[in-house]
């Protein structure tokens, strides 16, 4: 069970603490914790291991995409861990609690969170949100062909609306996926870093998304979905960056100490 700690609580971790023997890194600030994704090539995208007939047209085409390594959020961002960089707490959900994910803030509101946190630690470690590429190959333990973020199993991976009884629930409570990453799909829809765009064919490493838009892509589905294939890997949502909803949070996505940050 995930347990949180207040800040007090939190020593300052030397170089070698920081980085866990399974993987992990633990940001000292807010205690959040980061697992390792090994980069690599995968198949983006809506492909033949997904029910048929069942992939959205802005799920295809899939093509091949390769990442550097990064390191994922193990959870979505808390309450707790918000309310530590922000100093308010803006969540609908109050009443779930401290460890449940944050929501009703903003693809805008999250990149002032992510500026206070990276200038806390003075450059010496950035965070951001993920790319799209990026959270679909962590949902899928490193791009394996799964329907859910950890297989096809979406009840005991998922919150939706059919296992949630309407509403969030405390991070890390279902199953995770075979990365030791959690909630994925379900329980908040999560910010991307992405403009929204139509898929290309095009084969790339490290993509990024379109260099413009009205929209950032949200993905994972949530809490308040009626149907788990909301929560499916490849399913994209959009929302412009101005919007608060509660049934969108987010994760970060971190540079490791021991290799530099892709730019």
């Amino acid at each position: 069970m995930f347990v949180l700690f207040s800040v007090l609580a939190i020593p300052v971790l030397s170089e070698q603490q920081r980085i866990e023997p399974a993987g992990e890194f633990t940001e000292p600030l807010t205690g959040m914790v980061f697992k390792v994704v090994k980069g690599g090539c995968f198949r983006m995208g809506c492909g033949p291991w997904f029910w048929s007939g069942n992939c959205e047209s802005d799920e295809k085409p899939v093509r091949r995409i390769c990442l550097d390594t990064f390191l994922i959020g193990r959870y979505e961002v808390t309450q707790h861990q918000w309310q530590t960089m922000m100093g308010a707490n803006p969540a609908h959900a109050r009443d779930c609690g401290s460890d449940c994910p944050i929501e009703m803030v903003s693809w805008e509101e999250v990149q002032e969170f992510i500026t206070r946190l990276n200038a806390r630690h003075k450059g010496r470690y950035r965070f951001r949100l993920p790319t799209e590429a990026e959270w679909e190959y962590a949902c899928r333990g490193g791009g394996k062909p799964e329907i859910f973020c950890g297989g096809d199993k979406n009840r005991s991976l998922a919150w939706y609306r059919v296992t949630s009884r309407g509403r969030p629930h405390p991070v890390g409570t279902k199953q995770p996926n075979g990365l030791g990453v959690h909630d994925m799909s379900g329980n908040v829809w999560e910010w991307c870093a992405d403009y929204y765009g139509i898929y290309t064919k095009t084969n790339t490493t490290n993509p990024k998304g379109p260099s413009k838009g009205s929209s950032r892509v949200i993905r994972g589905g949530g809490w308040g979905d009626h149907y788990s294939r909301f929560c499916r890997s490849a399913y994209r949502d959009k929302h412009p960056p101005y919007l608060r909803s509660k049934f969108i949070g987010f994760r970060l996505v971190a540079n490791s100490p021991t290799w530099k940050q892709p730019e």
